[in-house]
């Protein structure tokens, strides 16, 4: 596996997205608080400081179990780091550093960490997958919510300051450029799972993730135009579901029991968005209920709509609302019956035993437990 000129400017290209979207979410707070709406512009940080204290956390966690497999004392001076939320920029440093000599001088140095000579290439990979996992943490814990904001104002009035519309513009990117991105970094990272290679099956991925969650998040904004008790009480009740399945699922991604039930508490909230398959294990029929439940939820937000319109809408701008909301789902699901079907990198192997009954690939990373598909 090999960590190319090419892989080095996505990286680049990964951290200005996260840098731009961070400037994004403190400009768009500021106008909101500038325009005296005071409360949007609290539900605005408190989004990005939930989002980034889980993610220091995440990572802080991270360096002190790399540091203790390396046989090395814990420095302070990366929980000084974390705390002052450079945690994600100190990872980006060490990793386009390393990456730059790995894919331009074709570098063979030995891990700082580390007293026998190692891969390089995969030491850069590993250190990228962390970096996408992180990233796609705080892009549905920050972004989401952010997204689902910025809808409910632009609808609210009809009209947006440019401010805004960055801010939509890019939320979206940030969240479709994460979402590929994981589950490319993951792939690679991972020696027994094939490559997603190519543009065809990546933009399919993008798409099917992008059009059914941007189907949901209008739906809840609609809902939350109808009642906020009601839509709140949905997005709280369908996040514990998550984060029951995930403990039914027994996921064991971290060392420590506290950052495990972080992690399940996470995972519960990014399965209100999205699917994800929490175990890497078959998930047709989980699948397959999950989009059932999705497009009876969207399906009943509308009927109730139409039932019950909201003063606040027209009937033309409502219609065009719903068709939106329809066409984005149909599309959504139509896209992921094409990758499931036709583009997924394992769709022409036989189903592979469970490793408790065959010889599994070695995994020495610690994204061998996390979201797979």
């Amino acid at each position: 596996m090999k960590y190319t000129k090419l892989n080095f400017m996505l990286s680049v290209l990964g951290i200005i997205i996260y840098i731009t979207d961070l400037i994004v979410d403190i400009w768009v707070s500021v106008r909101f608080f500038y325009e005296g709406r005071n409360v949007f512009g609290i539900l605005t940080v408190s989004f990005m400081l939930f989002g980034t204290l889980v993610v220091q956390c995440f990572s802080y966690s991270w360096f002190k179990t790399d540091l203790k497999k390396a046989g090395q004392e814990n420095q302070h001076c990366f929980l000084l780091l974390h705390c002052l939320q450079g945690g994600v920029f100190t990872r980006y440093w060490f990793a386009l550093k390393k990456g730059y000599h790995v894919a331009f001088k074709n570098s063979s140095k030995t891990d700082n960490f580390m007293e026998e000579q190692i891969d390089p290439h995969k030491e850069v990979i590993d250190r990228m997958t962390d970096l996408s996992m992180l990233r796609l943490f705080e892009t549905y814990l920050e972004g989401c919510p952010q997204l689902v904001l910025q809808l409910y104002t632009f609808l609210e009035h009809g009209q947006a300051n440019f401010s805004q519309y960055a801010a939509i513009m890019v939320s979206c990117c940030a969240i479709s450029w994460s979402t590929v991105d994981y589950q490319v970094a993951l792939r690679k990272s991972l020696p027994d799972k094939n490559l997603l290679n190519g543009f065809c099956p990546r933009f399919t991925y993008l798409f099917y993730k992008l059009f059914t969650l941007l189907s949901w998040m209008l739906s809840v904004v609609l809902l939350l135009f109808l009642n906020v008790n009601i839509a709140l009480f949905l997005l709280l009740f369908l996040w514990f579901l998550g984060i029951l399945w995930a403990f039914k699922k027994q996921t064991q991604f971290c060392a420590s029991i506290s950052m495990e039930f972080l992690y399940r508490i996470v995972v519960g909230f990014i399965l209100t968005f999205t699917f994800f398959n929490i175990k890497g294990q078959n998930t047709k029929c989980p699948m397959f209920c999950y989009y059932i439940v999705r497009v009876l939820a969207t399906g009943g937000i509308l009927v109730v709509f139409w039932v019950s319109p909201v003063s606040i809408f027209n009937s033309d701008y409502f219609m065009s609302i719903s068709i939106t909301i329809g066409l984005t789902l149909v599309l959504g699901i139509i896209f992921l019956i094409v990758y499931y079907g036709t583009l997924h990198p394992n769709r022409n192997e036989e189903t592979k035993p469970d490793e408790t009954d065959g010889k599994a690939a070695q995994r020495d990373c610690r994204m061998k437990y996390f979201l797979m598909e």
